[in-house]
């Protein structure tokens, strides 16, 4: 199921049907344990579009694959547990995923509301689809074979609303385990917005992937009504579902265009993001196996979700920092591979990997897989390498570098001594397109295009000179490093500036730079400066109580105009990452004051950026620089044990 969604997704946004890309690497998520993939014993059967009634009415539908006996086909009696999925990108064509019928458990994978085959409007993670997601659950537990307990299982939409289905649920639900792949943690945040900056690029896809999916499900429908048993008699239904979408997403565009309450952060996101249910997830014990990747449109939330899950099971503030040596616990894991939205589990054996995690709480089978100390597995950016480890940030916060910006774009552990300096940046309003945070927010469907037709990656996401140049754009770069260094965690970028408008656009992108001059991008972060604002509540505090991770409310409340001529500060949270910086490689930040297609200020907010001049202070007495956690690469020398 998983690769068929790639390659659905790239269709649509590249018009190319790439073949799937094959994990390769067999997986244990425990060394001592003998557990191996349990082998296919079982035909599979199918339900199709079986009608399930919620309290108000309406009726989904959803396919059913039951195991059957191999030898006369009828089903098996089990009784087995039930995986559930819930796709608003038509089931059709996402269909079953034929790795975990045979082993022994029953799959249902059920249209969202106002998609595919199931009846009602379609809203955005609308509240109802997480009562409607409760009613499935219930229903499956209740099939016929079924042993009662379901895990919840999909990617990106399939995997956020995972955490909104139990927080409708409460206690001693029927779901027993969870496994959310590439799941957003606030959406506002990770995917809408990013420093309260509308988020075009991905936005524009996105919509056009939905309208592209529900205008080609009766289609696809049909053509499968020989086998599925279903076809044209819900032509109706589907073909509704497009005008609905139109209906839903242009009064939704046109609010965060005018500057409505929908472009900011609010009750309307925070009902709609998993960071509201993951205290649900702990309270109802219920484990959870996070995937997500470093380049992935949700790298801002996806340590998050982890962190917060393991601070709640420690009885701590889920938006706290994680604190060295603290308690951990098995229940709640982490997997950040090298991978953006669309390549999502490349080289990984991820459907191995969910049987493990599900054979373990749902079929009670001692796999070892919960028993583990470390349950965060990271990819050490730069290498093939992946390492377990417990907490994150890997260090205590306060352990954070701090790299000042000097005169003549140096940037050093050497606080600027100059009472006076600064350096002039102009804002554009448009940057170059080819470089990481294009191919990131269009999904990596680039590098899966190119990947699949054997053309390697983008060229975009490995430059041989500065990522921006000209007037919009200023370069701090480093001395080269003396010892391989692992940069961990998130990061902030802090920019003393005066303004002659009355707001501003920050980009900061940090990069490694080789010795020859090659640069590669790491990780970035954007900020609106009339959103300057900052929660001390929710920041985590670096070197000397310097922001680490700076915690912006992005409220209408908390938005301020930028006095012109004011020394203002502003933090830029720059996403997290996990890279080796090799020995005599230099660190680089490039700021910037535009970033196309990607982010697009509002009518509104342009009026006020347009012609706007900073002057970047780098003295003493205004200093700017980046906070980030520069940590010994001899300390990350275990290799994961499953990866």
């Amino acid at each position: 199921m998983r690769l068929r969604r790639q390659a659905l997704v790239a269709a649509v946004l590249v018009a190319v049907l790439c073949p799937a890309w094959m994990a390769t690497t067999t997986v244990s998520a425990h060394a001592a344990t003998p557990w191996k993939p349990e082998a296919a014993s079982y035909g599979i059967g199918e339900k199709a579009n079986v009608p399930v009634t919620m309290p108000d009415g309406t009726i989904l539908r959803a396919d059913v694959y039951t195991p059957t006996d191999p030898e006369t086909g009828r089903e098996a009696k089990g009784p087995f547990p039930v995986l559930l999925t819930q796709t608003p990108y038509g089931k059709s064509a996402l269909g079953a995923d034929t790795y975990f019928v045979p082993r022994g458990y029953i799959e249902v994978v059920a249209d969202v509301r106002g998609t595919g085959d199931s009846e009602g409007t379609y809203g955005l993670f609308d509240p109802v689809q997480a009562r409607d997601g409760a009613q499935l659950v219930k229903w499956s537990a209740r099939l016929a074979h079924s042993d009662g307990r379901v895990g919840l299982f999909g990617e990106s939409y399939l995997g956020i609303n995972q955490f909104l289905t139990v927080g409708a649920l409460g206690r001693h639900s029927p779901v027993k385990a969870i496994f959310p792949v590439i799941s957003a943690n606030d959406i506002y945040r990770d995917t809408a917005f990013q420093g309260g900056l509308f988020d075009a690029e991905f936005n524009t896809a996105y919509t056009g992937l939905e309208a592209g999916v529900q205008t080609s499900e009766p289609t696809l429908e049909t053509a499968q009504a020989p086998s599925s048993g279903s076809g044209s008699d819900l032509a109706v239904t589907q073909t509704e579902h497009a005008g609905a979408l139109a209906s839903y997403y242009a009064p939704s565009a046109t609010d965060i265009e005018l500057n409505g309450t929908s472009a900011y952060d609010g009750s309307y996101w925070l009902d709609r993001s998993p960071t509201k249910y993951l205290s649900d997830v702990v309270a109802d014990q219920i484990p959870a196996f996070l995937v997500g990747g470093w380049y992935d449109l949700f790298q801002h939330g996806e340590p998050l979700n982890y962190t917060a899950l393991q601070n709640l099971y420690d009885h701590r503030p889920a938006g706290s920092a994680m604190l060295p040596g603290q308690k951990v616990s098995g229940r709640y894991q982490l997997l950040m591979g090298p991978w953006y939205h669309l390549t999502a589990g490349d080289g990984v054996n991820l459907d191995a990997l969910e049987l493990e995690w599900f054979d373990t709480w749902l079929k009670n089978e001692a796999t070892g897989m919960g028993d583990t100390r470390t349950p965060l597995h990271l990819n050490i950016l730069g290498t093939s390498r992946y390492i377990d480890t417990a907490t994150w940030p890997s260090a205590a916060a306060s352990q954070a570098t701090t790299l000042w910006m000097g005169a003549g774009g140096t940037l050093s552990q050497a606080r600027p001594a100059k009472t006076s300096a600064s350096q002039t940046i102009v804002f554009t309003g448009a940057s170059a397109a080819c470089d990481r945070q294009t191919s990131q927010w269009s999904m990596g469907a680039d590098n899966l295009a190119l990947g699949s037709a054997g053309l390697g990656s983008d060229p975009c996401t490995n430059q041989d000179n500065d990522i921006q140049v000209g007037p919009g754009a200023l370069t701090f770069t480093s001395q080269p490093l003396v010892t391989d260094t692992v940069l961990s965690g998130p990061m902030n970028v802090s920019v003393d500036a005066t303004d002659n408008r009355p707001d501003a656009e920050w980009i900061a992108n940090l990069e490694e730079v080789a010795p020859g001059g090659r640069s590669t991008p790491i990780a970035a972060g954007a900020l609106l400066g009339s959103l300057r604002a900052v929660d001390p509540a929710r920041t985590w505090a670096g070197q000397d109580n310097r922001p680490l991770l700076a915690w912006h409310p992005y409220t209408s409340a908390s938005s301020s105009p930028v006095s012109p001529g004011v020394m203002t500060r502003y933090d830029i949270e720059v996403f997290p990452t996990f890279a080796l910086i090799p020995k005599g490689d230099s660190l680089r930040v490039t700021l910037s004051t535009a970033d196309t297609p990607h982010l697009l200020p509002t009518p509104a907010q342009l009026a006020n950026l347009a012609g706007g001049v900073y002057q970047v202070s780098t003295s003493a007495a205004a200093p700017s620089y980046l906070e980030a956690m520069l940590l010994p690469a001899s300390r990350f020398n275990q290799n994961c044990s499953f990866c």
